[in-house]
């Protein structure tokens, strides 16, 4: 079926004056962006001198929690290395001595807890998937402030390292305790930092 003609809107190209041909008006409007640009201040953070302000759920290097006693808080139930996509967490366990009163409420602890973290991919599993809150990652970064050199060595934290990390950032308040699971996660909804969790 052919169109009606009383349908077809004939469009006429529009007249380029010499301004338009010239491309003046154009090179105006981009140097008018340039230069509002340039008047703002600039966003670039000059690091190492400024550090920068990392959100509460930043996920660093992890730390290992303690208790109330001042224990460390894992129970050695092995879900955070079985969550963990990377299989760089490895856990022993040991049995607690029950004739202990400080460990007479706990079945095990871990004898061993290690992280490779040149191998960890930082995805958080392993803080999800711990029942107890027993592993955080903190807004921690940079290893070289850890004592991390290029040996790998350096970069397996062991048990005693990763409690030292949860000394350090409950003692700066960088990183506060978290106490319960909020709608999004165990990390969701960050607590108060309790008086007493350091030795």
């Amino acid at each position: 079926m052919p169109i009606d003609p009383k349908e077809v809107v004939w469009i006429e190209e529009p007249k380029i004056g010499l301004l338009e041909a010239l491309y003046i008006p154009a090179i105006v409007n981009g140097l008018k962006t340039t230069f509002k640009h340039a008047m703002q201040p600039p966003v670039t953070l000059q690091y190492p001198e400024e550090k920068p302000t990392l959100p509460p759920h930043y996920k660093g290097v992890h730390r290992l929690n303690r208790d109330d006693k001042g224990r460390v808080k894992c129970v050695a139930c092995f879900l955070c290395s079985t969550a963990c996509p990377a299989h760089c967490i490895e856990i022993e366990a040991a049995e607690a001595d029950k004739a202990d009163p400080n460990w007479a409420d706990r079945d095990k602890y871990p004898s061993r807890f290690v992280i490779d973290e040149l191998r960890c991919i930082y995805c958080g599993m392993c803080e999800e998937a711990c029942p107890v809150d027993a592993i955080e990652l903190t807004t921690l970064y940079n290893f070289s402030e850890l004592g991390a050199t290029d040996s790998r060595k350096q970069y397996l934290f062991d048990r005693d390292k990763l409690l030292s990390i949860f000394d350090a950032t409950t003692k700066s308040g960088a990183d506060p305790v978290r106490t319960h699971m909020g709608a999004l996660s165990i990390a969701s909804e960050p607590g108060e930092t309790k008086a007493g969790m350091s030795p």
